[in-house]
């Protein structure tokens, strides 16, 4: 009886447990529903009724935006799916558990009642028997007290060890449940870091939206604290773009009541195609200005190597005779001192000499013609000059 009453509590536990539990799965399942759509739509306000320009990355975030709702709602209908199919493993279980409890009672029970039967018919068979030597009943007494107590200790065992496998079960179910309130919480949160991500990117670009240039130029009249950059950013477009479309330097300072034009989002383009357009090439000017200065500052340096080789070779052959380098053919004294200064600025000896034909400019002299003649390229290849017709001369 006491068995009885034990297996028939742990099973009303069991059958408690799993009802609970499947209330708390009902319930959670219940919350996840969607909400009518009504009840989601916010009203909108009066700014929002009236029409706004819709703009290919507006359509665009729109399209990505529904795009991400599928995916939640898929992976919803897939968490969902994996929630009921625990739920039936549990039940499962559940089922299984209960019918192996019962299996174990009817067995406990049926062995009680074999043994019991036993029992009976080895007394009637001990009372019908006349055997000479008999068990006194001090004897029998004791052998059935210990027979009850080795039958109680085994129930007691069988009862112990089904209480055991109960807390056990219990345990498991308990742990599923937390595992899948666990997961809904993550899934609740992933669905609204997602929606507060969508939400950010569709304020993003409306704000965007409607900071854009206007379709059409506009003029404006510019207020107390105004400026090209502020403007600039007011109206997301490059303070360069803003300042060529009023012919104005980036750097200029607007004055209070000044009117000046925004230009439209056409013309940002354009200009901003231009703005880069002259960048480039003033991007390859400098790049080829900069080539030229080092191939005449090789041609420079390679030249005076020449020089300082062929004064050398002079020094040491002891040639006769001096030469000069004529750089120009001035028509009168004043031009042919002008060009000598330019020489003279340029780190170079320079003397001039009437002429019939007019006034020489004269480099030099060098002891020489090799050396002479090194002068003369170093001449042609100095870019401080800029002469290209210099040519060797006997000096005296």
């Amino acid at each position: 009886m006491n068995f009885s009453r034990q297996a028939l509590l742990g099973i009303g536990m069991i059958i408690g447990g799993s009802v609970m539990l499947y209330a708390m799965v009902q319930q959670i399942g219940d919350s996840n529903e969607p909400q009518p759509a009504s009840a989601m739509v916010d009203k909108p306000s009066p700014e929002q009724e009236s029409p706004q320009p819709l703009t290919t990355d507006i359509e665009t975030e729109k399209r990505i935006l529904a795009e991400k709702q599928k995916e939640r709602a898929a992976r919803v209908a897939e968490q969902e799916k994996r929630a009921q199919q625990f739920l039936t493993e549990q039940e499962a279980a559940e089922a299984e558990a209960l019918a192996k409890a019962r299996a174990e009672s009817q067995q406990y029970m049926a062995s009680s009642a074999a043994a019991a039967e036993e029992s009976d018919k080895s007394d009637a068979e001990k009372n019908d028997a006349t055997a000479p030597i008999k068990k006194t009943s001090a004897a029998e007494s004791a052998e059935s007290e210990t027979n009850t107590g080795n039958q109680q200790k085994a129930a007691q065992a069988q009862q112990e060890a089904q209480r055991q496998a109960a807390i056990k079960e219990q345990a498991a179910a308990k742990k599923l449940a937390d595992s899948k309130k666990e997961a809904e919480a993550k899934r609740q949160a992933e669905v609204k870091k997602q929606a507060d991500a969508a939400a950010e990117k569709k304020q993003a670009a409306a704000e965007a939206a409607k900071n854009e240039p206007p379709k059409s130029p506009s003029d404006y009249q510019v207020k107390r604290g105004d400026g090209l950059i502020k403007l600039a950013r007011q109206y997301n477009m490059p303070v360069e773009v803003l300042a060529q479309a009023n012919n104005l330097s980036p750097s200029t300072s607007l004055q209070l009541g000044q009117n000046i034009t925004i230009p439209s989002r056409k013309q940002v383009e354009r200009l901003a195609r231009e703005a880069a357009a002259a960048e480039q090439a003033r991007e390859d000017k400098r790049q080829k200005e900069e080539a030229l200065a080092k191939k005449s500052a090789d041609a420079k340096r390679e030249a005076q190597q020449k020089l300082s080789e062929a004064r050398k070779e002079v020094k040491e052959t002891d040639a006769k005779g001096s030469f000069g380098v004529q750089v120009a053919l001035a028509n009168d004294q004043a031009k042919a001192d002008e060009l000598a200064k330019k020489f003279k600025s340029a780190g170079y000896q320079v003397k001039t000499s009437p002429t019939s034909r007019g006034v020489r400019v004269i480099v030099g002299p060098e002891r020489g013609k090799v050396a002479a003649l090194a002068l003369k390229d170093k001449i042609n290849s100095d870019p401080k000059v800029n002469t290209t017709s210099a040519w060797v001369l006997y000096w005296r």
